[in-house]
């Protein structure tokens, strides 16, 4: 009887087992088995897996999805909605609802963003401490936050506190960056978005901030920006800032001539992709909740992505559908896209969506027993408890959704058309207005069953453009809308789908394919039998090559009777290339243009917004810049982003105009002088000729300042948990005043553990070199010229060869994306337009990597 009412323990699994699992699963795709495992599978926090492979996280979905159907009318079985999700292929929950479903382990909430504010135009010190705690409070429960910051009183305007006159909106910007980058999320910083009315005096100064090197790091930065602005750079006109923003009895007021702030948008963007810009008239007058912006859905910013505009506190869950999974016999002369099978399956998304709302409203009731339970005071915890109630009162009313898709690229590959052509862009707004109208649909359907959402009112909606774009594709869907209602306020966006397109093993969200076909290489060991040395490197490390195809580039090849195993040439590859309906399709063949054009057509029937950067060469001017800005306006966009290739690596040094030479890179920028006693860490490991190494990374700003590194595990070495990945490395004294560096880390229970004297746990000669490296480090030498001097130092043992290699490694990550590496070749086409991404050495012509 006893044994009886014991409760079985559940079944767990070694990082091992899980692994080899999973790689099975996804066919020997070691990129998607290391994401799943490492962020979807469900583990407790001493690091038991309890999910073997996406089929054991689907089913846990499936489970919580069907408990929730069996509280309405015609529920959907456990069996069906398995069905829809299993597999990544028609229906992908994304990120936090992937992770949190049914999670028993982690008290966090399922929505994937978050925007906050204050009532009214309140600008007080408390008020702005308020934001603060609560992006904080989000972020430790694995959101990405946004909030505007109009409503802060620009520089030099009086106040009524000691300081007399307020410091604008830039230290703000600071202080909102700094909390985030201290809010860990599982071996991830938060994300947050911060946004300005450019009718807001200080616009130009928030457009600034980003130009200052290793200022507001942790945050995104957009302008919203109206008509009037608009029109009046249209006509070189004078525009006229205030504050309280457009308001017709200002505070303070300033005209300046529009286009010179437009210049100076156009030349940030250009320089370092931000800020981006929000089309903000666009945004309100579209929106359907700010139908309701009395009733509190005003909306004020957007997520850090940009897909999401919502009002203070409300808050949104993502699904992505699938669009590869609906054409039939790809890549044939038969390929068609099934419209049927599609138009039931957003039915049962939005379906699914309304479901996770009530598992939400659960997490968020969890989350304020959690508070509750704490043991501090009640008014430390009142701002957390309110925040809450805040957000699921919103929830609850309103009962937002955010269905979007990915595969798009690949789904018009597999139909025989090219992405970014006429047809391309005629195609795929087909495709999202059938999204539209049978979400909508679905929604209305769900309204007859359970309810309308709670302040739905259609003479509210009548003017609104969305909702008349609905009424003319489908006046049933309209008229049956008045009667019933609608369960969901807005139910529709386009969200970058990284780590989903990952599992769906398609391109990602709306873009089209990166590359079909690329080289990589891997390290191999040249006595072993059946191995193939293609290349040598420096060291002396061997390297075979191998080609990595795209999934869907590699099914058109087997669909062609292609032998996908055959090592081809780069020319035979090019061949391949061009036979196929990728050609001229990937994202740095597409026009520009054409793209926005795209983007704008398809927002007319997304509630929400669309995610989308536009990729633009090195070598494009401000000016074309500037015409895709005023294009996305103008074809009805609600916002947009440009990367122009290596921007990021070419910031400014500090305000002052100089030379795109002299922001380069190669430009020292020198630490402070005195060290900080206490620095946050990375904690980076590496393996070489089965040797455990460690590395303790200082960092300021995110960037390396010193590092230490020996042995791990053995009997004179570090030994440290394996999921430490970050702490702090503190400047002490020992008892005889000698200088000493301490690791310390939180436990899993919260508790500090420190490591006593860094410099006494590693072999001395380790130490010297590690000294040599950090005074290079702190005097700003580039990290990839430090890597370069690593490498070339000559050295006599294999064991510090190891230690150098395994040092290059760990700092090579550090280096930003887009840095050119000077002075190299391509080992596989001799090309020298060589970039850092990723830590790798990637060319930039032939697709050939290099990791090691």
């Amino acid at each position: 009887m006893k044994e009886n009412l014991t409760k079985a323990l559940p079944q767990t699994y070694s990082q091992d087992q899980a692994f080899e699992a999973a790689l099975n699963y996804f066919k020997g795709d070691d990129l998607a088995a290391r994401v799943w495992l490492n962020k979807y599978a469900l583990k407790d926090s001493d690091g038991n897996i309890f999910e073997l492979t996406p089929n054991d996280m689907h089913t846990r979905i499936a489970k919580e999805i069907a408990r929730v159907e069996k509280k309405y009318a015609n529920p959907l079985t456990e069996a069906e909605v398995f069905d829809l999700i299993k597999d990544f292929k028609y229906i992908v929950p994304q990120g936090s609802p992937m992770a949190g479903i049914g999670n028993p382990y982690q008290i966090a909430s399922l929505s994937n963003c978050f925007v906050i504010g204050n009532s009214g135009d309140s600008d007080s010190y408390g008020g702005i401490m308020k934001i603060d705690q609560e992006q904080v409070q989000l972020m430790k429960r694995r959101g990405g936050v946004g909030h505007d910051l109009s409503h802060i009183r620009p520089k030099g305007s009086g106040v009524k506190n000691s300081a007399l006159t307020s410091t604008g909106i830039v230290p703000f910007m600071e202080r909102y960056s700094n909390s985030t980058r201290e809010v860990a999320q599982d071996g991830r910083r938060g994300a947050l978005m911060l946004s300005v009315s450019v009718n807001h005096p200080d616009s130009e100064d928030f457009i600034n901030a980003k130009l200052e090197q290793g200022k507001v790091t942790g945050a995104n930065v957009s302008v919203r920006i109206d008509d009037t602005f608009m029109q009046a750079v249209k006509d070189g006109a004078d525009y006229t800032q205030k504050y309280p923003i457009f308001s017709e009895n200002p505070k303070t007021s300033k005209v300046i001539q529009a286009k010179e702030l437009w210049h100076k948008i156009v030349h940030n963007a250009w320089k370092s992709a931000e800020p981006g810009i929000l089309f903000w008239d666009t945004i309100i007058n579209e929106s359907v909740p700010d139908c309701y912006a009395d009733l509190g859905y005003k909306t004020v910013s957007t997520n850090p992505c940009g897909e999401i505009p919502l009002c203070p506190y409300d808050s949104c869950r993502l699904l992505a559908i699938n669009l590869f999974s609906y054409v039939e016999n790809p890549f044939t002369k038969k390929a068609a896209f099934n419209f049927d099978l599609f138009k039931t399956h957003v039915a049962y998304a939005q379906r699914i969506m309304d479901d996770i709302i009530d598992l939400e409203l659960e997490k968020i009731d969890a989350i304020l027993a959690k508070i509750d339970a704490d043991p501090e005071q009640d008014d430390v915890k009142s701002i957390e408890r309110n925040l809450w109630i805040n957000i699921k009162r919103k929830a609850e009313d309103g009962r937002r959704t955010g269905i979007g898709i990915t595969a798009e690229g690949d789904m018009l590959a597999a139909l025989g058309i090219q992405y970014g052509s006429e047809e391309g862009n005629a195609f795929s707004l087909e495709v999202h207005k059938t999204i539209a109208v049978e979400a909508y649909r679905g929604s209305v359907a769900l309204a007859k069953e359970r309810g309308a959402f709670t302040i739905f009112d259609a003479e509210r909606e009548k003017e609104n453009p969305f909702i008349n774009r609905l009424k003319e594709a489908d006046s049933k869907l309209y008229y049956e809308m008045l009667e019933y209602g609608r369960r969901n306020i807005a139910l529709l966006t386009i969200a970058p789908t990284g780590t989903t397109s990952l599992m769906t093993q398609t391109t990602s969200g709306i873009e089209p394919v990166f590359l079909p076909v690329y080289k990589r290489r891997r390290k191999v060991n040249p006595g072993d039998k059946d191995v193939r040395v293609d290349f040598v490197d420096e060291v002396g490390d061997s390297w075979e090559e191998y080609v990595v195809f795209h999934h869907r580039f590699k099914q058109w090849m087997e669909v062609n009777g292609i032998d996908t195993t055959q090592n081809f040439s780069q020319e035979e590859l090019d061949e391949l290339v061009k036979q196929s309906p990728y050609y001229k399709a990937t994202s740095n063949d597409v026009d520009w243009l054409s793209k926005v054009s795209m983007q704008g057509a398809i927002q007319k029937w997304v509630d929400h917004s669309i995610s989308v950067t536009i990729n633009l060469p090195n070598d494009v001017s401000e000016e074309l810049v500037g015409d895709l800005y005023l294009k996305a306006w103008e074809v009805g966009c609600k916002g947009v982003t440009v990367y122009r290739d290596g921007s990021r690596s070419g910031v400014l040094i500090a305000n002052d105009e100089k030379k795109e030479e002299e922001a380069h890179a190669d430009t020292l920028t020198p630490f402070p002088t005195k060290r900080p006693q206490t620095l946050e860490a990375d904690v980076v490991r590496f393996q070489n000729n089965k040797e455990k190494w460690i590395a303790f990374i200082g960092l300021i700003e995110e960037k390396p300042y010193e590092i230490f590194t020996g042995l791990i595990d053995d009997e004179d070495g570090i030994l440290i948990p394996r999921w430490v990945n970050n702490g702090l490395i503190i400047k002490n004294k020992d008892e005889k005043g000698a200088t000493r560096y301490d690791f310390q880390y939180k436990d899993k229970r919260g508790y500090k553990i420190t490591i006593e004297g860094l410099s006494h746990k590693f072999n001395p000669e380790y130490w010297n070199y590690a000294k040599l490296i950090s005074s290079t480090l702190r005097h700003g030498m580039p990290i990839e010229k430090i890597v370069d001097l690593i490498n070339s130092l000559q050295l006599d043992t294999e064991s510090i060869n190891t230690w150098k290699n395994g040092v290059g490694r760990a700092l090579k990550r550090y280096v930003a994306d887009g840095t050119k590496a000077k002075g190299q070749t391509c080992s596989n086409c001799g090309s020298e337009n060589l970039i850092y991404q990723e830590g790798c050495l990637t060319c930039k012509d032939c697709g050939s990597s290099k990791c090691g």
